[in-house]
């Protein structure tokens, strides 16, 4: 099932954002709030997070990235020189770190190769997924681009507007089909999502008191 008009997902937006205000996504250095102009520095730091915070809450980043901030390593050239394996150390709070270690290394090629930062050549680059390319153009070089994840496919499966199985594509087609096409809404959305999914749309959802339980097919059929 498609989002049956624009007014629908228009209208989810608006209510999350009545009921949780303005995200202020991506954090900096710990700040929220959304900058209109990211300097080299700012837009590096979102590509390192949007590695780290694979399977992993964004508490346990921020840790792995004070590590990196307080030895000053947030920066291309540091990172190409220090070892894998110490940076691996760096970066443990955010767990899978030798893995997350050698995603950061081979990204670290990719930018030194100055290649176009494209999705295509970021899903080229070995431990680098659909989520967090996105994640990287969307946040990092404000491109227009939906990001869908875990959160994204069961709330929007529950609401009953797609189904649970549907895949990464299909889903990003529905919101950018849906949505006027501007970065600005689609950083805010993604990042209501998050919050919502954290709120109320858990595993075990607290259906109840939801903001959206009123267009929730899951509310309906399980109340």
């Amino acid at each position: 099932m498609a989002f049956k008009d624009n007014s629908e997902i228009v209208g989810i937006y608006d209510l999350l954002l009545d009921t949780y205000g303005k995200q202020g996504w991506w954090p900096i250095n710990n700040q929220y709030g959304n900058k209109v102009i990211l300097n080299e520095e700012e837009k590096f730091e979102i590509c390192i997070g949007a590695i780290l915070t694979q399977n992993t809450s964004w508490n346990n980043v921020e840790k792995a990235l004070k590590n990196l901030r307080n030895n000053k390593l947030l920066n291309k050239e540091k990172l190409n020189e220090i070892n894998e394996k110490e940076l691996a150390l760096l970066i443990k709070p955010s767990g899978y770190n030798n893995q997350k270690a050698r995603k950061i290394k081979e990204f670290i090629k990719f930018l030194i190769s100055k290649k176009e930062i494209t999705r295509e050549n970021l899903l080229n680059v070995w431990g680098i997924g659909e989520e967090t390319a996105d994640s990287i153009l969307l946040y990092a070089y404000q491109k227009q681009i939906f990001v869908i994840d875990a959160y994204t496919k069961r709330i929007f499966s529950r609401l009953g507007m797609c189904k649970e199985n549907i895949d990464y594509n299909g889903l990003q087609i529905k919101f950018h089909s849906n949505l006027k096409t501007n970065h600005k809404i689609f950083n805010e959305y993604h990042a209501l999502i998050v919050k919502h999914a954290k709120e109320f749309c858990n595993k075990k959802p607290k259906c109840k008191n939801c903001p959206l339980r009123n267009r929730c097919k899951y509310f309906r059929k399980t109340y």
